[in-house]
Order: C-alpha cells, then sequence, then structure tokens
C-alpha cells in the first residue's frame, strides 16, 4: 500500500503567494517564461526557470544557469519572505477552473515505492531533462516543484479529505490564468496516512516524470555521500500532489510536424488514404479512433477505416503506428526534432498558427486520452508515446518547497 510522508513545507508568505506561484517550468517555453516573469521579481519562474534572468546565449544546462538559480533561490526566500513550517504536516490542494474542480493532498512520497514501480509511470524519461532537474534539485537541496500523482479513487480516502477541509485556508488566490488555488494545512494526518497505507494500493504518475526520476538520481548521489545513511532521511521521499483520478481531466494532446519526409503534397495524401477515409472537416476535436488534419489551410477528418480492427487501443499510439512513423519517418517522436506537441488550452487554433505562419508543414488533433487508459497501461507496465496526456488545470510550482539536506552528515 501506498506512503505519504508529512513534511516541513518551506513555503511563501501568504500576502505575496500570488506572485510567486508560478506556472510548471515545463510547459512554457524560455521566451514565455520570461514574459511572464518580466518585472515580478517573486515570480518562482526565477528559480525554475533561471536561465530568464541571463542572455540568450547562455545554453539553459550551462553551469550559470543552476548557479543563478541558487542565487535567485536564496535571495526569493529571503525578500518574499518564505515560512518553514515547524512541524511536519499534509495539506490540502483544491484547485477550480470554472465549474471544474479538484482537490488533492500535498505530501512527500516514497522514492523506494517510485523505484520498485509500486509509483507506476507511463512515459520513458528523456536523459537531457533528467539531468537537468537532477542538477536543479541537487544545486538548491530542495525540490521545488511537486510531481503530479493520481490514485484510484477511495470513498474511505475522500470522507478522510472532506474532513479535514475546514477552517480558513492558509493560501486561497486566483492566479493571472483565472485558475483559482486554495490550501488547507492538515495538522493532524494520521487518519489521511492510515487511509493511504490501507485503501490506496498503487500511485500514479500523472505529470512530472523528469522531476520524480531525477528525485530517485538524487537520493542515490545523497545516499553515497552521507557515511550515516539510514533511509528515512528527507532526500528519501519527494514531494508531490496526489488526486482521486475521478476529478482529472485530460485535454487532448495535438502534434505538428515540420516537413512531408520529402513526399509531394499528393503522395502524402495517397499514403493517409490507405488507413483513412479523408473528408472535409472543421476544427472540432475528433471523436476517438479519428483524427483531424491541418493541411494546406484547410481542416480534413481523417476517419479510420475498418475501425474495429484498430492496431491500438490508443489514439496516441495509433497515429504514431499509421502515419508519424511509416509515413512521416518520425520513429522515435521523444527525440526527433521534426514534430512539435501543443497540449491543452492552446488548444487547436495554436495548431493553425503553426502551418499557416508557415512553422510546420502538417498538424494532427487527437481526442483526448481517458485517464481509465492511463492508469491501465501504466498497470500492466506499458509506455505510452511522449505527450499523451495535458491535465488540465496545472499545478503552480513554488507554493511548497521540499528541503532534502537537513539530515545529511
Amino acid at each position: 500500500m501506498s506512503v505519504i510522508r508529512p513534511f516541513c513545507a518551506l513555503r511563501p508568505n501568504s500576502a505575496k503567494v500570488a506572485q510567486v506561484a508560478a506556472v510548471p517550468y515545463d510547459v512554457v517555453s524560455r521566451a514565455e517564461a520570461r514574459q511572464i516573469a518580466a518585472g515580478d521579481s517573486y515570480s518562482f519562474l526565477h528559480v525554475s526557470r533561471s536561465e530568464i534572468d541571463l542572455p540568450n546565449e547562455i545554453e539553459p544546462y550551462s553551469d550559470e544557469v543552476y548557479l543563478r538559480a541558487r542565487s535567485n533561490f536564496e535571495d526569493l526566500i529571503r525578500t518574499c519572505p518564505f515560512l518553514e513550517e515547524d512541524r511536519p504536516s499534509l495539506y490540502l490542494y483544491r484547485i477550480q477552473m470554472g465549474e471544474y474542480e479538484q482537490t488533492g493532498v500535498v505530501g512527500t512520497f516514497s522514492i523506494d515505492e517510485y523505484d520498485s514501480n509500486q509509483i507506476r509511470k507511463h512515459e520513458r524519461t528523456r536523459k537531457d531533462k533528467e539531468d537537468d532537474r537532477t542538477r536543479h534539485i541537487c544545486g538548491l537541496s530542495a525540490q521545488t516543484g511537486p510531481v503530479f500523482l493520481a490514485y484510484r479513487a477511495s470513498h474511505e480516502v475522500a470522507l478522510e479529505l472532506e474532513k479535514n477541509r475546514n477552517g480558513n485556508p492558509v493560501y486561497d488566490f486566483v492566479a493571472n490564468d483565472s485558475i483559482r488555488h486554495t490550501v488547507w494545512i492538515i495538522s493532524e494526518p494520521e487518519g489521511l496516512i492510515g487511509q493511504f497505507k490501507s485503501k490506496v494500493e498503487n500511485l500514479y504518475i500523472a505529470d512530472g516524470h523528469h522531476r520524480a526520476a531525477a528525485a530517485s538520481r538524487v537520493r542515490s548521489e545523497f545516499a553515497i555521500r552521507n557515511p550515516r545513511h539510514q533511509g528515512d532521511e528527507d532526500y528519501n521521499y519527494f514531494l508531490a500532489v496526489a488526486f482521486p483520478d475521478n476529478e482529472l481531466r485530460i485535454l487532448p494532446y495535438h502534434r505538428v510536424v515540420k516537413d512531408l519526409n520529402q513526399m509531394s503534397d499528393t503522395e502524402f495524401l495517397e499514403k493517409l488514404s490507405v488507413h483513412f477515409e479523408l473528408l472535409p472537416g472543421d476544427h472540432s476535436v475528433p471523436s476517438s479512433g479519428n483524427f483531424g488534419m491541418y493541411f494546406q489551410r484547410r481542416w480534413t477528418s481523417l476517419i479510420l477505416k475498418r475501425a474495429q480492427h484498430r492496431p491500438s487501443a490508443l489514439d496516441v499510439n495509433l497515429l504514431q503506428d499509421l502515419v508519424l512513423g511509416p509515413i512521416l519517418g518520425i520513429g522515435d517522436p521523444r527525440v526527433d526534432r521534426r514534430v512539435d506537441f501543443v497540449g491543452g488550452v492552446r488548444g487547436i487554433f495554436e495548431l493553425e498558427n503553426r502551418i499557416d505562419q508557415g512553422h510546420a508543414a502538417v498538424a494532427f488533433s487527437l481526442h483526448p486520452t481517458r485517464i481509465e487508459d492511463v492508469l491501465d497501461v501504466s498497470d500492466g507496465g506499458g509506455i505510452m508515446p511522449p505527450k499523451s496526456t495535458w491535465f488540465e488545470p496545472k499545478l503552480r510550482d513554488g507554493l511548497f518547497v521540499h528541503r532534502i539536506s537537513q539530515k545529511i552528515s
């Protein structure tokens, strides 16, 4: 069963929390991060994406970036200021986007369970991104952005969460994207710890595979450096927020391809027609098993022929296996720079912009992946293609920091 551990959070002054809270480091480009943080010295993007404070010619994985992250982090802790809880606690974290809301529990989770696959994954990670977050955690001796976990909903856990959602929240603010974030302290977390242990068989990484992998690597490094390693040090746990699966919402994650793999327009369409009927379409999100295609500045619906014989249950696999791989020559979308991904609220119109502005040749819109499919693939030990899921709304970085160096000898 699943271990959840209270921790002494380092967190921002409540009066400044709305300024500190920032979108996750990996959902914005360098230019977008710089624009968001411009004029706001408290934005946590100065820590999570510290290259925004350096000249453009400085590479994002250079030594200067991690040194600046450390400096910015120390400045933020001092000037905001940040406070550190004097007793370990868990937190309730509710996110509201319009009429939709989801409530999770913030705590630290076992890296042993991650390493043994009790905390399950559905994506492979890229070494360069693992290296980046590993260096970031080591440089700060802290985990600054939570991993987004899911678990199969439990009535007993839900009742325990509801018992703790009372009193005055420590945070309650609306971010600049109109999403409301509310946080309560669970100062007596024993009941929730017990329910996770007895009712939550597995946890699943919904978002944050690179953060979790980096936390595991850091644990290995810190354990080697600590001659008195016992296994209960803070670095043996990683910061995360766990949500019940029945409250999660996945938005579509679309594909954009820069060229046609040296084919003519006619040849490309002929190859598509082997597996799909090509019909006039529009910008609406397609049904599962079919795809939208924006090509030659117009939408076409790709309707799978003989849909009852689908080679894959997942739309992201289907597009990869029938189109991106064999036709467009994209063998590994994790590393192929000819393919890009557009997810979530950017949506369909961003696909049109990429094509209309000449930045890409063709774009494909997909039906969103179901959370049930994510959990089932994870349980079966399977791997989904990269950028298969876009969870919305997003967690905010900077609300909680987990220091991991206090007990190193």
